[in-house]
């Protein structure tokens, strides 16, 4: 793939198109003053390829431009490559057009979003002949797998200004997270040192490797499992042992008789709870109790009441003798019995009412002697009585005293059979245990720690055997390989640019591991960042990729066959030089060397190579070098020339 053309168009629509023509095959060189523009010719074109940013400046590209088109030429046709201006940081938009030779850049009325940046990729991936197939990083790396695409391939071809010169990075957007990794990772790819052969044996070791982590884990949480059902039988057997189920245990049982004997306890009955006439005897005890104080309450009530009469009896009869033994003194009187109670015997005076007379106090004597019999006679009756109700006391007593002890004796028997049955819970319980263990754990542990192993046996093997051939295909040697051929190259240029540590160089080469160039000397490696001054930085980059795209060519690997270069002689000039032409004392000699380096690498490669440079350089002496210029960015009649037209600007 080379590049044909590159068309920016304004923002309203209408303007004609700015567009940039590119030889094919050959060396192209766009040269004029500073800030014209130069510079951001390669950021466009990578834009174009499916970056997601432009990263281009503010001012005037970005304020005036509203799409970008690149028109690149394969074997077998052309495609039309365009991206529209993000209206924020980035946009995956794009415009995809494939047609014969004779496709050219689109109108601007034509400008239409039909594809996005991935789809967009993948197209030119294919055209360029990118295998499909996924990039599978060595076991434990933390980095993801990726599609290998053309994403990382235009990596291989662009050299911004600041990268040209960077002692410590040699390859497009290196310094940027992930990138470093990704060239490192492709890179035997491109060179053919490695295909989708050794990425699926790749894939399918990290797979094996996985089954096989698998596996060992599921063998090592069997064996934790079978050790925590061992640990777990034991213990249930001495909670058996406890609870009466077991009684001839060995010391020191094995795992098959654990489970033996875990069966022989689950085979042990369980008892009933006990009768079941338990509540019924105990209300009728209650109920017993219940009429039985009421009982014992009665008598004790009655025998109150008969005491009571007991005690009043008694005092009526003691105060019956004492009236009658002092009436029955009256018998000892004499004629004074017949003495007039009207009148008193002391002063014979007449009585307002007149005392009872003898006659009357006998008949009270009699009357009163009669009454104290009979009371006399009813006291052996009331002790008969009384006598009655408290052996009826004494009976009921007995009855509650017995009551009281069926009662403790019931709530006793309640005990045990509370203690029984919470026996009878914990033996159910541990017997429920044991079947589950039985049941989820021993045999299922037992069964399947045999299949296991097999299974791990067979992954071990399984990642031997890709192991084996991964080791056959041998990536890194051949990968060194690829890089001493291009080393070939790259030494006879340094030679060729007189660059510093060249002249005694064994060999100039590229190191994958570092991902910058390394001298070989007889007295060790020296890397690019241990040489000195910015022209050897520039050297080096310079024939490092010269010399892999030329590898790229003959090998005809999928990799565009372009390779852009900005600011490629910027160390020969001040910082900010305006028009490098202007410039009397830089070393001309040594620029021309470069370009001549370029124009030669271009021929060698006879058509296959593209080479497109952007410098303030102009080698007016030169006729093959004013051949190669494509633009010229200087001012003409006073009208400055840039990539952005003036009449855009105004």
């Amino acid at each position: 793939m080379q590049l044909l053309a590159l068309a920016l168009y304004h923002r309203d629509g209408r303007t004609t198109p700015r567009i940039l023509q590119f030889r094919p095959g050959a060396l192209n060189i766009l040269t004029g003053e500073s800030e014209t523009g130069k510079s951001e010719v390669l950021d466009i074109v990578d834009y174009c390829l499916g970056r997601s940013t432009p990263n281009l400046p503010d001012e005037p590209i970005d304020q005036t431009v509203g799409w970008y088109a690149l028109l690149v030429q394969f074997r077998d046709g052309r495609m039309v490559l365009a991206r529209p201006r993000p209206a924020g940081a980035s946009t995956t938009q794009a415009m995809i057009r494939t047609g014969d030779d004779t496709l050219d850049l689109p109108s601007a009325g034509e400008l239409a979003p039909n594809s996005n940046a991935a789809a967009l990729r993948a197209q030119l991936s294919a055209r360029l002949g990118i295998e499909d197939f996924r990039f599978q990083p060595p076991t434990g790396a933390a980095r993801p797998a990726f599609d290998v695409s053309i994403g990382q391939a235009a990596l291989l071809c662009f050299q911004n200004q600041n990268e040209i010169a960077d002692k410590k990075s040699l390859f497009h957007r290196q310094s940027e997270d992930g990138i470093s990794q990704a060239l490192k990772d492709t890179l035997p790819y491109f060179l053919g040192a490695a295909g989708p052969e050794q990425a699926l044996r790749r894939y399918q070791l990290n797979e094996a490797q996985r089954a096989q982590r698998a596996a060992k884990r599921k063998l090592d949480d069997a064996e934790r499992d079978r050790a925590a059902v061992d640990a777990n039988g034991l213990a249930l057997l001495r909670l058996a042992i406890s609870e009466g189920l077991l009684a001839q245990v060995p010391t020191a049982p094995d795992p098959q008789q654990i489970h033996s004997l875990l069966e022989q306890a689950l085979t042990v009955p369980v008892s009933a709870a006990g009768p079941a006439d338990l509540p019924d005897q105990r209300q009728e005890l209650a109920d017993e109790r219940r009429d039985l104080r009421g009982q014992l309450q009665q008598l004790d009530e009655s025998l109150a009441l008969v005491d009571r009469w007991k005690q009043q009896g008694q005092a009526f009869t003691g105060e019956l003798h004492l009236q009658l033994g002092r009436l029955k003194s009256l018998r000892l009187l004499g004629p004074e019995q017949d003495h007039d109670t009207a009148v008193c015997p002391l002063c014979a005076q007449r009585l307002a009412e007149p005392d009872a007379s003898s006659a009357d106090i006998a008949t009270l004597t009699e009357q009163l002697s009669e009454e104290l019999s009979q009371a006399q006679g009813l006291q052996p009756i009331r002790e008969e009585h009384r006598q009655a109700l408290q052996n009826q006391r004494d009976t009921l007593v007995e009855r509650l005293r017995l009551n009281g002890a069926q009662m403790r004796e019931l709530a006793a028997s309640d005990e045990r059979m509370r203690d029984l049955q919470e026996q009878h819970v914990r033996v159910a319980r541990i017997q429920g245990r044991i079947d589950q263990l039985l049941t989820t754990g021993t045999g299922s542990a037992t069964g399947n720690l045999s299949q296991l192993r097999t299974a791990l046996t067979l992954a071990q093997e399984s990642v031997a055997a890709l192991q084996a051939q991964i080791d056959e295909d041998d990536v890194p040697a051949e990968t060194e390989r690829c890089l001493t051929d291009i080393a070939f190259n790259m030494t006879t240029w340094a030679k060729r640019l007189n660059l510093g540590q060249a002249a005694a160089a064994d060999e100039v080469t590229i190191s994958l591991s570092q991902l910058n160039v390394v001298v070989r000397r007889p007295q060790g490696r020296l890397p690019l960042n241990r040489i000195g001054s910015a022209k050897n930085h520039i050297g080096y980059h310079l024939v490092a990729h010269l010399a892999l795209h030329t590898y790229l060519r003959t090998h005809n690997r999928p990799v565009p066959s372009f390779l852009m270069l900005d600011q490629p002689t910027q160390a020969f000039f001040p910082e900010k030089v305006k028009d490098a032409t202007t410039v009397q004392d830089a070393d001309w000699a040594t620029v021309t060397a470069y370009f001549e380096l370029l124009k030669d690498v271009a021929d060698l490669n006879e058509g296959a190579l593209q080479i497109i440079v952007s410098d303030h350089a102009n080698l007016t002496e030169h006729p093959w070098f004013q051949e190669a210029i494509v633009e010229n960015w200087r001012p003409v009649d006073g009208r400055r020339r840039a990539l952005i037209p003036m009449g855009w600007l105004e």
